[in-house]
């Protein structure tokens, strides 16, 4: 069933709309996925704040080109899908790469951060990243390990001092008796 130009117009609009509004943008080929693989890895990625479309290239390669973004090479050969990242690149890069390596169906051509191309495989180890939260919990770690290890230095000149003054107190009361 052939699209409509109207169809093709609205298309390439929201292609456009998605990547304006993206912070990154990666692009895999998906022969051989199952349609339930593919609802998941959507599920997935809307939970961190993106999308995922399988796209038509030439419509793909038009709404690039009016943006004025750059294609990895070979993006426009066999299938294509595109998971959009407004925030959580990592986890967007995270869940395709996951369904990549679980079924063998999801091949990375390649991605655009802040309108840069990257190679496939840095969007292998940007998706070996740690989630945000896990980042997060990890810097508010190593800024509260001083203030803790400080606290725990005080606490024991403390408990030093009381325990002096404690002995100091009984052995003043064993001279009055």
């Amino acid at each position: 069933m052939a699209i409509t130009k109207a169809r093709k117009v609205a298309l390439v609009n929201q292609y456009k709309e998605l990547a304006e509004k993206s912070s990154g943008i990666i692009l895999a080929s998906f022969s051989g996925a199952t349609v339930k693989d593919l609802e998941e890895l959507r599920g997935q990625i809307r939970e961190v704040g993106g999308e995922f479309h399988i796209v038509k290239n030439s419509l793909m390669e038009l709404a690039f080109k009016e943006l004025d973004l750059p294609l990895p090479e070979g993006a426009t050969n066999g299938t294509t899908a595109i998971g959009f990242a407004a925030e959580e690149i990592p986890a967007v890069a995270k869940a395709i790469v996951d369904l990549g390596r679980e079924t063998d169906t999801l091949q990375i051509k390649g991605g655009l951060i802040e309108g840069k191309l990257i190679d496939p495989a840095r969007i292998l180890r940007l998706a070996d990243l740690p989630a945000m939260p896990v980042v997060r919990a990890q810097l508010l770690g190593l800024i509260t390990a001083p203030a803790g290890q400080v606290a725990g230095v005080l606490a024991a000149a403390l408990r030093q001092l009381a325990g002096v003054m404690h002995a100091y107190s009984e052995s003043e009361g064993a001279e009055a008796v």
